[in-house]
């Protein structure tokens, strides 16, 4: 054997080690938390019915509106009022809304009032709606997510169980375009493959802090101790934000699998996809400090096994040592598996989870757009609005 070919044996073994580590990290995260990340229980039995207050911050949300009403109002187990305050809309929200009002007195409409100076349109909207709220138990809905009719009985019940301040469901994400089919399973693949979901419990420290802005139950003696979302104004990120906002006031936030109760439709198309994704980028994986880590993290645990499995096929793996093609294996395994687990757990596409290293290509992609956006000082349009992320 050649000078050269040992060379290249050993860098290519010194990568696979690389890929097989970079890889196992999301892997054993992912089967820890999967045991921990549970669905929201089932209600105690009682004569008491929990009031709530359902806010929903709504701007041209005419398309799926009256079917999360509707979904609303046929909850069990609770006693709610809807609020739904309509934030400028431009299409027939305030008709869909008003209709709804008049045949149920249990929903009010309410008009947002124009947007402040420094606030993104959600948090002014929902800062409203909590001003607005008669009892002291709130959900904050987005209005593409639809809810069983249990839904809102358990996630209370998991607010008290779990004696946070604040909880928040993850949905169930429907998907009708390719970037959303290829894109959307990676809110659970990026939760449960890097956040150490006991450690998060156990610290409640505001890093470790992660929700999803589709569904928050909160109460309002904890909300007005946060801050609010007064206090994460200029966010574009609620899902980040807010918990840290409550864990930086010494409370505590939890989270829970709400894929059986909640599903949400939040695109329609896959430009809309890539507007969504790139509007709140720098408010997580894509702000500075945390691109670089999770560039390498990406690249090299679910990128590089895939590649250096094809290039070993084309090659018949000439000269590769057999420990060399065994730790591939294990790290093509490793790439794999999370996205397997996780698409059998929560309802997600094989196929998506195959086309696993496209997507995280993609998605990283995303993420260098926006900061080069943000640092040349480009707005993101959103729902007709210019955002400036912070």
């Amino acid at each position: 054997m050649s000078t050269l070919a040992v060379l290249n044996v050993s860098a290519t073994s010194w990568l696979a080690l690389i890929a097989l580590a970079l890889a196992a990290i999301p892997t054993l995260l992912t089967i820890a938390n999967l045991r921990i990340f549970a669905r929201a229980p089932q209600p105690d039995s009682g004569n008491c019915l929990p009031q709530i207050s359902v806010l929903v911050p709504a701007r041209n949300e005419a398309g799926g509106i009256k079917q999360m009403a509707q979904a609303v109002l046929a909850s069990r187990g609770v006693e709610i009022e809807l609020l739904i305050l309509d934030d400028d809309s431009r299409d027939n929200t305030v008709a869909i809304v008003s209709r709804l009002s008049d045949a149920d007195a249990r929903v009010r409409l309410l008009h947002g009032h124009p947007l402040a100076v420094g606030w993104c349109g959600k948090q002014h909207a929902c800062a409203q709606l909590a001003d607005a709220a008669r009892y002291d138990t709130w959900v904050f809905l987005d209005a593409d997510v639809t809810l069983s009719t249990d839904a809102i009985a358990r996630s209370v019940t998991f607010l008290e169980q779990s004696q946070a301040d604040l909880v928040s469901g993850f949905p169930r994400q429907l998907t009708c375009s390719f970037l959303d089919w290829l894109l959307l399973p990676l809110i659970h693949f990026v939760l449960l493959g890097f956040l150490p979901l006991g450690r998060s419990r156990s610290e409640n420290s505001a890093g470790m802090a992660a929700g999803c802005g589709q569904l928050f139950i909160t109460r309002r003696a904890g909300y007005r101790a946060s801050g609010g979302h007064a206090g994460i104004h200029a966010s574009l990120h609620d899902g980040i934000k807010l918990p840290r906002a409550y864990r930086r006031a010494g409370l505590r936030t939890d989270i829970f699998d709400a894929t059986d109760t909640a599903q949400c439709q939040m695109y329609t198309r896959s430009l809309d996809v890539l507007a969504g994704l790139s509007k709140n980028a720098t408010e997580g994986i894509g702000s500075p400090a945390t691109i670089l880590p999770f560039t390498i993290l990406f690249v090299g645990g679910q990128i590089l096994p895939i590649g250096l499995m094809v290039w070993g096929l084309m090659n018949d793996f000439q000269d590769w040592p057999t420990w060399t093609i065994a730790i591939v294996g294990l790290a093509v395994v490793g790439t794999y598996l999370p996205r397997i687990l996780a698409a059998r757990r929560f309802g997600q596409s094989l196929l998506s989870a195959l086309a696993h290293p496209l997507g995280i290509a993609i998605f990283l992609c995303i993420q260098w757009w926006s900061l080069v956006r943000r640092w040349l000082g480009l707005a993101t349009h959103w729902k007709g609005r210019a955002l400036v992320p912070q």
